[in-house]
């Protein structure tokens, strides 16, 4: 005959009355997979300093809508006005703006993405792979982030001068084509986002540092990649000084330059200068609305590594 024991069974723990278990008292916000909700107040502040953002952009279009006369008088206008498309109209044909977008993109857009290639690889270098002089290297790299680029003006305007290069895209482009930023950005975002264990594994296999770096490093660095041809994007669309001293209007001019010459006068139309930097905005704000939901992704997706 056989016997089977059983365990004798644990006596239930009593509840003193009162007082709840730890397991009730927990939110429901944070037990594990659940989700944090905003209250109202947090919508309230959201809303505020949306509108906030976006008084600037809605002040610029009513202006762009009025004449001088009427922005000179007090209380101003805070409403549109019947100019809007006309002053737009003029704007974008006294300042050559057709030429200044194409102009200012291929600058922008060649700028981002060779930043973002040459960054990528100088911070895979600087972040995982093992060289003399490594640390030594990174801080004149970082160096360089501390000097004015206003030191740097009159040598490189020198140097444009002895190429030859005044009044073309390329004395402009150029100097923009490597950043120091962007090295330090993707050194500090390979070093928690890229595994030492994927690299040994690529050594392993007998990939070489070309191959590691297509195959794996470019694809765990696409979103902060993202952020950062978005940053340089932008930065490139809106520079002012280098571009307005070796460019011209009439020559090759980017958007800044383009919108430097616009409502030029003894009294200047400030309605006309209005109307041309709305213009020169909304490229940007097409962007945002395109790649919005990447750049926030990627951000997010960097804050969250380690």
């Amino acid at each position: 005959m056989t016997t089977t024991l059983t365990p004798p069974q644990q006596p239930a723990p009593e509840k003193t009355p009162g007082v709840k278990s730890s397991r009730s008292r927990r939110p429901r916000s944070a037990r594990a997979g659940g989700q944090f909700h905003a209250g109202p107040l947090t919508y309230v502040i959201l809303a505020l300093f949306t509108l906030g953002s976006l008084f600037p952009l809605f002040w610029t279009a009513v202006a762009a809508s009025r004449d001088n006369t009427r922005l000179a008088q007090s209380p101003p206008p805070f409403w549109f006005g019947a100019n809007l498309f006309d002053k737009a109209e003029v704007a974008w044909k006294d300042g050559n703006l057709g030429e200044a977008f194409i102009n200012t993109t291929f600058v922008a857009g060649t700028s981002a993405l060779t930043i973002c290639f040459l960054s990528t690889m100088a911070g895979f270098a600087f972040a995982k792979l093992r060289f003399k002089g490594s640390n030594a290297l990174l801080l004149v790299v970082i160096g360089t982030m501390m000097v004015p680029p206003q030191l740097s003006v009159i040598p490189l305007y020198m140097m444009v001068a002895k190429l030859d290069w005044s009044d073309q895209l390329q004395a402009v482009l150029l100097p923009s084509l490597v950043n120091a930023f962007g090295v330090f950005f993707m050194r500090q975002y390979l070093i928690q986002a890229l595994p030492d264990e994927l690299i040994e594994a690529g050594r392993v296999d007998g990939a070489s540092t070309w191959r590691i770096l297509w195959h794996i490093v470019f694809p765990i660095a696409r979103p902060a990649m993202a952020v950062l041809a978005m940053l340089k994007f932008v930065e490139t669309w809106n520079d002012f000084l280098w571009p307005f001293l070796v460019l011209t209007q009439h020559g090759s001019p980017t958007v800044q330059v383009a919108l430097a010459g616009l409502g030029r006068g003894y009294t200047p139309d400030q309605a006309l200068i209005m109307a041309g930097a709305l213009l020169g905005t909304l490229p940007l704000l097409l962007v945002f609305v395109i790649f919005g939901k990447q750049i926030v992704g990627g951000i997010m997706q960097g804050a969250v590594k380690g």
